[in-house]
């Protein structure tokens, strides 16, 4: 699995997975459950991991939508 992004803004998150939703792309969020658990402190980001196979396409979709300077390196 490869991480795009990693962020706590929920907006954003919301947005990213319609996207890749929509474009037949398989993702995971990763520490959700631990994000809200910590509290309003940002100290644990949650991460969107798609499949090795798909990272290519994950990456130029979001860079497409204007978001690629949330992709991680």
């Amino acid at each position: 699995m490869a991480e795009l992004v990693r962020t706590n803004d929920p907006g954003l998150i919301s947005v990213i997975e319609g996207l890749l939703g929509g474009a037949g792309i398989a993702y995971q969020v990763t520490d959700r459950n631990m994000s809200v658990i910590e509290g309003s402190i940002s100290a644990i980001p949650i991460r969107i991991l798609v499949p090795d196979e798909q990272e290519a396409e994950a990456r130029e979709l979001l860079t497409d939508a204007d978001l690629g300077n949330w992709l991680r390196v």
